[in-house]
């Protein structure tokens, strides 16, 4: 039933969300909080009115959406665009209930008086809830040329097909993913634990910037990464000690029941969420291993349809992210019968069971986890490769060729360094594709071995994580890891 609530409740609203109409800043609250590095590559979206698009920002929940939202809004005003220019709609607002788009926009023009659109900022937060807003939002841009509209939203395939499918031309999409492990230390005031040598290199006739990074001190550097895969991923608690205490309450509560009770029932009609809840227990458990949908359903006793039904709904809410397999000749699989599946964030398992010691047999497993998550802002897909007696964790197949172009090899262990039969698999996986070098994560060691004319760069896991987050934050251009092979 839509309740349609008295105008000037509405304004009143309007006017509390907007406090920078009157004191031309945003509240301090949000303006006290550390930039996120993710607010670099957005602002300049928002910024480029030229191109008459909607920038939608993607993301799983309390990662920061909202406050990198204000803080645009604080930007824009920094660059002096006018208070009034500004407007931010929270569209989840009960208020907001049964109010169109273009009817909050028509609001806001009466509100300030607008005649000129020109150089006007609307900001819609957590769109989701809206129906068809893909489709309300197509109208906004095609009717305001001179109105750049910026939106956000928690379910972020579900956003993004519906951007894809409605916004051909007309949005750009943006996703922000859980704290990177560079963020993390960088919100924590630690990232003195690590040294820049990125230095200048010709590549194919270009420059590049290749980042190579050392750190000061492994032993502390590991333990903040141990606390990253516990805690990390989500500002609030890796600033606050007092929420790390009961951090599986806080995490269980205000993340994982809202998806899994409110936000995915009634964005898909869900009606047995105890069925839900059991399955990403079940994968939340078992991050990093293999798995199929004949397994998962005979431990869970859901069917395989259902199953494969709620993997693209968890996916979509941005909770997990399934990484396909491919044979050891980089082919793929006809049938996907056979995939992994990781956390988009770690601390999740955390939260769910325990915090995990840096001895734990299931380390390896948190630590493959962690290093994925990082790659969730990598414009193309990674693979991982397994045939009988062999894996290799993470394969990155050329776009152009489909052919393995390098591959990385997780481990939380120095044993490598030494005992060469650790390296059986990885070497036999560059043989037959011709790779000269490959990438093996270690505990603490960094060193370059040459074994059997293939030159294996060993790096400490929690440095190796630091540096996929970072470069893909600083080095879009250069999508490939041989920044880890240098100067070793």
């Amino acid at each position: 039933m839509k309740i349609q609530f008295p105008t000037e409740q509405i304004i009143a609203r309007m006017k509390f969300e907007n406090p920078w109409w009157l004191s031309g800043s945003i509240e301090q609250y949000y303006s006290n909080m550390k930039r996120r590095e993710y607010y670099k590559m957005l602002f300049p979206l928002v910024q480029e009115t030229e191109i008459k698009r909607a920038v939608v920002l993607m993301g799983p929940r309390r990662v920061g959406k909202t406050v990198l939202l204000f803080q645009t809004i604080q930007g824009l005003i920094d660059v002096k665009v006018p208070p009034g220019n500004i407007c931010y709609f929270s569209v989840e607002t009960p208020i907001y209930n049964g109010v169109s788009l273009d009817e909050l926009l028509g609001y806001f023009f009466q509100i300030q008086g607008v005649k000129n659109t020109s150089g006007l900022f609307i900001f819609f937060d957590e769109i989701q809830y809206l129906k068809n807003w893909e489709i309300h939002l197509k109208s906004l841009v095609d009717s305001y040329h001179n109105i750049k509209f910026i939106v956000s939203g928690s379910a972020a395939a579900a956003l993004k097909l519906k951007s894809t499918e409605s916004g051909a031309g007309r949005f750009t999409d943006f996703v922000l993913p859980p704290l990177t492990f560079y963020e993390y230390l960088s919100l924590k005031g630690i990232n003195t634990l690590i040294i820049d040598k990125t230095y200048g290199k010709n590549i194919n006739g270009e420059q590049y910037a290749i980042n190579d990074y050392e750190y000061t001190d492994i032993k502390e550097l590991n333990r903040h990464f141990v606390d990253y895969i516990n805690f990390g991923g989500y500002p609030e608690v890796s600033l606050s000690q007092s929420i790390q205490s009961d951090a599986g309450r806080y995490i269980r509560n205000d993340i994982i029941d809202k998806v899994l009770l409110r936000d995915l029932p009634v964005l898909y009609g869900i009606e047995d969420i105890q069925e839900l809840n059991s399955l990403f227990n079940y994968i939340t458990y078992n991050t990093g291993n293999e798995m199929s949908l004949e397994s998962i359903s005979q431990s869970s006793g859901v069917s395989k349809n259902t199953i494969k039904k709620y993997i693209t709904y968890l996916e979509a809410a941005f909770l997990i992210k399934v990484v396909h397999r491919i044979d050891n000749n980089g082919k793929k699989f006809k049938r996907a019968n056979f995939f992994k599946v990781y956390l988009t964030n770690p601390s999740l398992r955390s939260a769910l069971f325990s915090p995990i010691q840096e001895d734990d047999p299931f380390m390896g497993n948190m630590v493959e986890t962690a290093i994925y998550s990082q790659w969730q802002h990598a414009e193309y897909p990674l693979y991982y490769a397994r045939w009988n007696n062999g894996e290799v964790d993470i394969v990155y197949l050329n776009a152009a060729n489909q052919k393995p172009e390098w591959v990385v090899e997780i481990k939380w262990s120095n044993k490598p360094t030494t005992d060469y039969k650790e390296l059986k698999n990885i070497r036999q996986f560059c043989n037959i594709h011709h790779m000269q070098n490959c990438t093996i994560t270690t505990y603490d060691k960094k060193i370059r071995i040459i074994n059997e004319n293939i030159e294996f760069y060993f790096t400490p896991a929690s440095l190796y994580c630091y540096t996929v987050g970072r470069n893909l934050i600083t080095d879009k251009k250069w999508p490939g890891l041989h920044f880890i092979h240098s100067d070793l």
